[in-house]
């Protein structure tokens, strides 16, 4: 069997900043209890080796009960205003490592809110990374999921073309290149007073595209990362589109039997994906080969 790596997958920046962020509270404040925000990323896998390392999840109604000595680190996916300020009344150690990507996307959101703009944000509904960027919007936010989520807002008149009404688009950090430009390509259509902002980023891209190289060349690929992961999965659609032979797995012990047959499998793995994990299911895959 000959196994293959798209030349770019795991880890992104913002992640292994997290990652290493949380790390890195934990050996500096042992005498305090140490949470992340809501999941600090989105793979189990990570997360079960921080919960041993002493990393605690604290959910949002929950900071209520915080002890003022207590460490939160915020997760690369970022938080709203509202409640970051929650946890500055408590008095809490505030550890930021949201993504820096993801900073600039809820400033441009204030910017634009500030002079009068509604907001249409291209992404998951309900996705962490939303709702922190939701929080800073000061007035109308529109979430779309997919071209035909925004057809609908046009179509029922929620959007309105009208000079007394400004709108920006711009997008979840780790959206669908290709759902953005169909969205953003429809609305230019549809209302004259619209600022377009590309906010995918790099790393969505690269992996995407690494994954498109790769799929010239394999009968199969294993697509490694959290099954709450947005990019992950996109990355399990795009290679679905363009492979017979694909599954998305956690970990190494998920590889179908089948996949064990195919003469070259290719593996990519999502931006939240440890490299350890990533070498886990290389080593399987080419172990009951051989």
């Amino acid at each position: 069997m000959n196994v293959v790596k798209a030349d770019t997958l795991g880890y992104c920046m913002g992640v292994r900043r997290a990652v290493e962020s949380a790390e890195v509270a934990l050996k500096e404040y042992k005498d305090k209890k140490v949470y992340s925000l809501g999941p600090l990323i989105h793979n189990t896998v990570a997360l079960e080796e921080l919960s041993d390392k002493g990393l605690y999840i604290l959910d949002e109604k929950d900071i209520d009960s915080l002890s003022s000595d207590s460490v939160v680190v915020i997760r690369a996916h970022g938080i709203s205003p509202d409640v970051q300020k929650k946890l500055i009344e408590k008095k809490a150690v505030i550890i930021d490592a949201t993504c820096p990507r993801v900073t600039v996307s809820q400033n441009r959101v204030a910017e634009y809110s500030e002079k009068g703009y509604s907001i249409i944000l291209a992404g998951d509904n309900g996705h962490a990374e939303v709702e922190g960027i939701r929080g800073y919007a000061r007035d109308s936010f529109y979430c779309v999921q997919n071209l035909t989520e925004a057809e609908t807002l046009i179509e029922k008149g929620v959007l309105l073309n009208s000079s007394e009404k400004k709108y920006l688009l711009l997008c979840q950090t780790t959206f669908s290149p290709v759902e953005f430009e169909k969205i953003a390509s429809y609305l230019k259509t549809k209302i004259d007073f619209l600022e377009i902002i590309n906010t995918i980023c790099p790393a969505t891209r690269q992996r995407q595209n690494a994954l498109e190289r790769m799929c010239m060349t394999v009968d199969g690929v294993v697509v490694v990362g959290g099954k709450k992961s947005a990019n992950t999965i996109r990355l399990y659609q795009k290679a679905s589109q363009l492979v017979e032979n694909v599954v998305h797995i956690e970990k190494a012990c998920e590889i179908p039997d089948s996949f064990r047959k195919l003469q070259t499998v290719g593996i990519t793995a999502g931006a939240s994906t440890p490299d350890n994990v990533i070498e886990e299911v290389v080593k399987s895959l080419i172990f009951s080969y051989t």
